[in-house]
Parts: C-alpha cells; structure tokens; sequence
C-alpha cells in the first residue's frame, strides 16, 4: 500500500510516526503547508508535522495550494494508493483525491457526525461531555462528512485540559489508522454513513471565547478554563484592572454576585456556586499557584473580578 500522507498539526505526528513503523505501508510522499511567521520576532517557522518529517529525514511538499496543477502533478509522480489526512489545513479538491485509488481516509478527534469543524477537542470538553473518541472516515466533498471506517469511544478525565485529551487522542487516532488501513488491504473495510440528524457543528475558537464570563455556573466556567487551555487560555481582570489568566480552578459551595471574592484566597463567586482559583498567570508573569500570587498582591474579600 503507497501512502501519501497530508498534515500539518500536532495531533499528525503521532499517525505519521505509526506509519512510518508500520512494515505493511509504504510512505512515498509527505505533504504539509508552507512555514509561517511565528514567535516574537515573527520568523518563518515549520508546523510540527513538518518538523517531525524533517526531523526523520523525510521530503516534505508544502504547497501553497494542494490543488493546483503543479501540486497534483507532483502527487501523481507517486503513484498513492491511499492519501491519509490527519489536521491538514486544506480543502482537498476530488482532482487530487482521485489520484490514489482508495482515495483518501482522515482521523478526525470526535464521535461524528458530532463536532464536525474544528476545535471538537476543545469544545467536548468546553460542553461538559464525559465521553469523546476518534472517527476514521472517508474524505468527502463536505467537510468531516464522509463515511465512518472506525470509530472508538474516550473517556474525557474531570482534570483534562484540551492539551492532555489531545494528546490521548492524538495516540487513539494513531491506533485506528492502522487498523483502517488493514481493512483497506485486506479488502474488508466497512462503511457507515454518518446521521446527519445528529451532525453538530462547531466553529473555530476565537481569543474571545477565553474572556470568562463570571455569570455562568461554576461547572461551566471550568470546562471552559479546561477547553481553552492553552489557547487562548481564560482571562479576567484583577480589581485594579491587570488581566489574570486562569489555567486551573475547582468548584466548590459558595453564594454571591458573579464575580465576587468571597474570602481573601481567590475563592469566586459565579452564577452558581463559586470557583476556588488554584491556578494563575498575572500579566507578563509565569504561570503559578494562586497562594504565592497573594504573598505579595493580596486581593480582599468583597472586591470583584471583571
């Protein structure tokens, strides 16, 4: 089986390394996107899938355009069997998946036809579910829409930030491939069309989305600190107006106005029950526990965080 296989993100590596160990496959191209400014000083830097290819001493294509004529001839060169997409980045047009005779297949990390887009890591765990997984499905015309080859159920952990689920997935995904890919070979493969009564639809994550909103219910509020960790993180304003952000927080028994400190340890009330701040980062400072944040920054009760 001659496999070309297209990512860009983290949650890739994991699958393109469990190819590359794989003595079933054969890897004949790797196709990730171009290197984007990045860091303070905005240099041109790889995405990770590309880095780790490199890495590995593997040739990477990174066209601008996976679909246009130059790229497609390139690919052809390979003669793919299969194209294996995992957090690529770019619509793949038919002219490119019709190359590969069983076409292509994506690891998505979500129970679809629920949270198809991106961020379903994020906004699993956001929502409050207990239970995500990883999907294996046919590349469609429509977005996240094709069949679905395998799928398994995961827990998601009362302490998972989208940052340790990601990488749990990242690991299933993996795992599934490869089991997709023996069906492929061995000509068993099943294919299940998704419901599209049941499709949930997420968007991106936007900077905005980590502003916590101290009116919603403690529950709540935590997800979300657990979702948008680390990006784009969530943030509140300290009573003088400095921006804190907040990467851990436990629910606890408490009653006041949202927002409100009720003893002098960070203790938050919400719209209902309260937030003990645990974990925080004052502006232009490191990550740390809340109780040295106070030996020197005490912070009353009865004042209000924004």
């Amino acid at each position: 089986m001659r496999i070309v296989f297209m990512g860009s993100a983290e949650l890739a590596v994991p699958s393109l390394q469990a190819i590359l160990d794989s003595r079933d496959v054969d890897l004949v191209g790797v196709v990730s996107q171009p290197d984007r400014p990045a860091g303070r000083k905005r240099q041109p830097t790889p995405c990770p899938l590309k880095a780790f290819a490199e890495k590995n001493e593997l040739s990477v294509m990174t066209p601008d355009k996976i679909g246009n004529p130059e790229s497609v001839k390139a690919l052809a060169t390979l003669q793919p069997d299969l194209f294996v997409v995992v957090a690529y980045g770019q619509y793949i047009p038919a002219r490119v998946i019709d190359l590969a005779p069983h076409e292509a297949i994506n690891v998505h990390p979500s129970l679809l036809p629920k949270y198809r887009g991106s961020a379903p890591i994020q906004w699993a765990i956001a929502n409050g579910d207990a239970m995500t997984g990883v999907s294996i499905i046919a590349v469609a015309k429509k977005m996240d829409a094709g069949d679905i080859l395998r799928q398994e159920t995961y827990p998601i952990a009362s302490d998972d930030t989208s940052q340790s689920l990601h990488n749990k997935l990242a690991l299933l995904g993996a795992e599934l491939l490869l089991e997709a890919i023996d069906d492929i070979c061995a000509g068993t493969v099943s294919r299940t069309a998704q419901d599209e009564a049941h499709v949930v639809e997420i968007r991106k994550l936007a900077k905005a989305d980590g502003e916590i909103d101290w009116a919603q219910p403690a529950a709540t509020i935590r997800n979300r600190i657990r979702a948008f960790d680390p990006w784009p993180g969530s943030t509140c304003k300290l009573p003088n107006g400095e921006v804190l952000k907040v990467w851990r927080a436990e629910c606890v028994d408490g009653e006041g106005l949202p927002g409100e400190l009720l003893d002098d340890q960070l203790l938050v009330a919400t719209g209902g029950g309260a937030l003990r701040l645990s974990e925080i980062q004052p502006s232009g400072k490191k990550r740390m526990p809340a109780a040295s944040f106070l030996n020197g920054h005490p912070v009353p009760a009865g004042s209000r965080l924004g």
